[in-house]
């Protein structure tokens, strides 16, 4: 058992993302069976004081079967039909499982909106919290009844993170029907090795990936992805087979689980956490090498002259993406400025700002404050 391992058990609030392979019947809805194995692990969990929060998936599938169809739809309405009857039958699934143990559930369907507001973000947290102090079973879901975004482009991967996020979990589990992150696929290859430990954001680790399958829109892609986000709370991310009988335990236990994911960076700020995980963001300004180094090495606000090129059309107070000249994200913030005058003034100081405009509010075009790395 490696150090890293042994520090697993310790940790004392979880997130925990289940797949919908290991929740339906290879689509054919609901195995209660396979839910009813995942809450007595979690109620086991709970007795060795871990914090649970689950993310699941499984809605669509459930809907698709209890609908008689034969495939996964790729038309918006259907799926979203599919996940509001899907939806019926999971926490139903979810609610008389628990029940057997004396546990209350609470329902909690996000979207992307949810993320983006400052207030309902902080909301969403401090609701989280609440359920989890009162000792309720929080299932999470994207709420892709009404967010036709989050069906085009959402995961319950990349959800799992954010909310992981949210309650500034120590681990992040992500349950799948593979083992963990491998060499190469080992279906196709028997040579395939499991990689049991890596730095969550290496780039070698892409390499590995793959694709979703036909039940679900993640992969190992957005597995990997996911626990980049969740090193911004400083949360680890453990990739493991939910195949394997007690797997939560086992790595409660410390055991030799899957791929475990690290990170050395601590927890950041709830506030610039609610920065890093913007989807949906309003415009870009591009930095000279001055700017990059100001902001990376020394830690400095953005200033207006280390602007060479601004994209798109946003208002003061929007988030903005800050890329350096080749084209990679290396921050975003909250900008002082609307496009239009980061247009005229970028590139100058501020001695030719107050000439060209007379003294502005800020001179930051993003305060430290309201500015993350990436």
């Amino acid at each position: 058992m490696s150090e890293k391992r042994k520090k697993i058990k310790k940790t004392k609030r979880w997130v925990v993302k289940i797949g919908s392979a290991l929740l339906t019947d290879n689509g054919c809805g609901l195995k209660h069976e396979l839910l009813d194995n995942w809450v007595k692990q979690i109620i086991e969990l709970n007795v060795r004081g871990v914090e649970i929060v689950i993310v699941s998936s499984g809605a669509v599938a459930e809907g698709v079967a209890r609908l008689g169809w034969k495939t996964r739809p790729k038309i918006i309405h259907e799926l979203q039909a599919a996940a509001a009857v899907g939806q019926m039958g999971l926490i139903q699934g979810y609610e008389v499982c628990f029940q057997k143990y004396g546990k209350h559930t609470a329902q909690i369907l996000l979207t992307h909106d949810d993320i983006a507001d400052r207030a309902r973000y902080l909301n969403a947290r401090t609701t989280l919290i609440t359920l989890l102090k009162l000792g309720v079973a929080p299932i999470v879901n994207e709420n892709d009844t009404v967010a036709t975004d989050e069906i085009r482009m959402g995961d319950n991967d990349t959800l799992a993170a954010l909310v992981a996020n949210l309650v500034e979990a120590d681990l992040l589990v992500l349950l799948t029907d593979q083992e963990g992150l491998f060499t190469v696929n080992p279906i196709l290859d028997s040579s395939a090795k499991l990689i049991k430990e890596a730095k969550a954001g290496d780039k070698v680790l892409e390499d590995y990936a793959g694709d979703g399958g036909s039940l679900g829109r993640g992969g190992m892609r957005t597995k990997l992805k996911a626990a980049i986000i969740a090193t911004r709370s400083g949360t680890q991310t453990i990739i493991a087979s939910g195949s394997i009988h007690n797997s939560l335990i086992n790595i409660s236990n410390g055991e030799d689980v899957g791929t475990l994911l690290t990170t050395t960076r601590g927890p950041i700020t709830a506030r610039k956490q609610w920065l890093a995980n913007q989807s949906y963001l309003q415009g870009t300004v591009t930095l000279d090498g001055g700017a990059v180094i100001a902001l990376i090495k020394n830690g400095k606000s953005l200033l207006p002259v280390g602007i060479s090129a601004v994209c798109g059309d946003f208002k003061r107070g929007e988030i903005i993406s800050c890329i350096d000249s080749s084209g990679n994200e290396i921050a975003r913030g909250l900008t002082n400025h609307d496009s239009a005058q980061v247009r005229l003034i970028m590139g100058k100081s501020n001695k030719e700002i107050e000439k060209l405009l007379g003294q502005l509010d800020e001179d930051e075009l993003i305060h430290r404050d309201n500015l993350i790395l990436l």
